[in-house]
């Protein structure tokens, strides 16, 4: 029971991670930011690197693989809204 719960936690924080990439895409289809907030997206990525650097600390694995994704993702989030800001 217990690995089942990690398993499924694992693959909802990925799918939780996935969730920026849309967004993304969506900047850079429209090539405009202008109705997007970036504090949120600010504090999405600094908790992003938080969680990342959690847990490379204690050497878990599924928390590594989540964040990695999800870091990715607000990267690729802030860096197009900064891309195309006021646009």
């Amino acid at each position: 029971m217990n690995n089942t719960i990690a398993v499924l936690a694992t693959i909802a924080g990925v799918l939780m991670s996935l969730a920026n990439y849309p967004q993304a895409i969506k900047i850079i289809k429209r090539k405009s930011s202008k109705d997007i907030s970036v504090t949120s997206l600010l504090i999405i990525l600094f908790g992003t690197i938080i969680w990342f650097v959690y847990g490379i600390s204690i050497g878990n694995m599924p928390v590594i693989l989540t964040y990695g994704i999800g870091l990715f993702g607000s990267f690729f989030v802030v860096s197009s809204y900064f891309i195309y800001r006021g646009k």
